[in-house]
């Protein structure tokens, strides 16, 4: 790649790893459920009018609507409420190797010993951090995240059978299909909407258009070429970095604990999940472009 193009995929990837603190911030003023609610509304009204799907496609999007808006996304913003943006950030890298694991079971893709090493390696990174004693009551969190990229490992099984379409045409429909989900979720296991709306301040509405702009449209915008232009060999290892910019900023902007347990369990998730990538598993492509 190119110094430029090498340069592109870095600030992609700060944007996605950044985008874990920038949800806690706005997980300080807005119930989980509702600021996801906000998020895909915006997102919806930037990239309906312009991208249009087939209408085959439509049922499809329906569905993977579900799974990420009313299962992943949901226990993903809730656990990350209750947990540091850094531990999250090397949490959510479990969806790699579950997403090797349904491939393998959906797909039939074969596993061989090296991804199954590096799937043993990630899952023991995360146990290492899970066995962290500051994490003790926040365990339930932990989980919550671990069953959140599970979901997205089946969301990408998902994705990979709704075949060729333009990837912001399926966020933003997928945005317009999530809304009223969590909504109604928000609306029956939340409270405090209105007076949130009234107290937020401008850190709280930033956060929202972050996650909505550069993470799903700046992002995507500058991520989409590079897979064009280059192999998934050489475009695939830079996400291997944006654990690494959630835990640098996480440590830098939120004043998260680097610990040995972290380091430790952060190499083994992110030198698990690089085997991974290495061996070319199936859903790996969509599964490790979730930025959150």
């Amino acid at each position: 790649m190119s110094f430029a193009h090498t340069l592109q995929a870095l600030v992609v990837m700060a944007l996605w790893g950044l985008n874990f603190v920038v949800a806690k911030w706005a997980l300080a003023e807005f119930p989980p459920l509702f600021v996801m609610f906000l998020r895909f509304a915006l997102v919806a009204v930037l990239i309906i009018p312009f991208f249009r799907v087939p209408r085959d496609k439509l049922w499809k999007i329906a569905l993977l609507s579900v799974t990420l808006g009313s299962i992943h996304f949901p226990m993903m913003f809730t656990g990350l409420q209750g947990i540091d943006a850094a531990t999250a950030s090397l949490a959510a890298q479990a969806q790699v190797p579950f997403s090797s694991l349904l491939a393998a079971v959906v797909f039939k893709d074969k596993l061989g010993w090296r991804r199954g090493i590096g799937m043993a390696a990630a899952f023991a990174g995360v146990a290492v951090i899970a066995g962290e004693p500051r994490l003790g009551n926040s365990l339930y969190s932990l989980l919550l995240i671990l069953a959140a990229s599970f979901a997205f490992a089946v969301a990408s099984v998902q994705m990979k059978l709704i075949g060729a379409v333009n990837g912001f045409a399926v966020n933003g429909w997928m945005a317009l299909f999530a809304m009223p989900q969590l909504l109604v979720l928000s609306l029956l296991l939340e409270h405090g909407q209105m007076e949130a709306l009234a107290n937020s301040t401008w850190v709280g509405w930033a956060s929202i258009v972050y996650m909505a702009v550069a993470v799903t449209i700046i992002a995507y915008g500058l991520w989409y070429p590079l897979l064009g232009r280059y192999s998934v060999n050489q475009t695939m290892p830079y996400l291997l970095t944006v654990p690494i910019f959630g835990v640098a900023s996480g440590a830098l902007l939120m004043g998260d604990p680097l610990t040995i347990n972290l380091a430790i369990g952060g190499l083994l998730t992110i030198g698990g999940v690089a085997v991974i990538v290495r061996r070319g598993a199936k859903a790996v492509n969509e599964t490790v472009t979730n930025p959150t």
